[in-house]
């Protein structure tokens, strides 16, 4: 997916205020993140290089196909950006794409991820393109969504395996976890800025507040 014209802009790089969420704008649909943080009142800044993504007051990494990702960042410092990010202790949402990008393991095919959370990413599980749905999920930690069915987008959406200790499971897609949490970092296979329900950008956006 790539982003859409036409849609509310997110700040132009390189003016992140300290309140303002980076979101990584090499590829995917990056707009339409900026509109989700926008609708519950957070301001976003685009960010494409190491610098502006360190001046945020938090990270999302979107969707979109995890391949060119990892070739538009060869030699930017921005996995290194990523990481130090995550180290520190800011908020990071990572979806679709970026879920996979950082996985400890990535499969089909075989490569290492940033290792920035402890799952193993299964690219495409759930079929291509063509095979995209929206799903209702009713798995969920009460605790932090709440009861109700969580409408989820997936679009060529990879599966987590093997979740380490550290992270928690707050959603399941036919028992497999489609939205986990570890520590400051919180990744969903599925897309929450595509659908009309807030609760993950809120859960993103409350973790930088703590």
């Amino acid at each position: 997916m790539t982003g859409r014209p036409g849609g509310t802009p997110a700040r132009a790089p390189g003016t992140a205020s300290p309140r303002a969420i980076g979101v990584l704008a090499l590829q995917g649909d990056f707009e339409a993140h900026a509109r989700a943080l926008a609708a519950v009142g957070v301001p976003a800044v685009e960010v494409r290089t190491a610098g502006q993504l360190l001046s945020a007051a938090g990270l999302v990494l979107p969707g979109g196909e995890s391949t060119t990702l990892w070739k538009l960042m060869e030699g930017t410092g921005i996995a290194e950006a990523i990481a130090e990010v995550v180290r520190r202790g800011d908020p990071v949402l990572a979806t679709c794409a970026g879920a996979i990008l950082l996985s400890r393991r990535i499969l089909n095919p075989e490569r290492p991820g940033l290792g920035l959370l402890d799952v193993t990413a299964v690219r495409n599980a759930y079929g291509r393109q063509l095979d995209s749905t929206v799903v209702r999920l009713t798995d969920l930690d009460r605790t932090a969504l709440g009861s109700d069915p969580l409408e989820a987008v997936f679009i060529r959406a990879p599966r987590l395996e093997a979740p380490g200790p550290g992270v928690e499971v707050l959603a399941r897609r036919d028992g497999d976890p489609v939205l986990v949490r570890q520590g400051n970092v919180l990744a969903a296979t599925f897309h929450p800025e595509l659908g009309e329900d807030s609760r993950v950008t809120r859960l993103f956006v409350a973790a930088g507040r703590r």
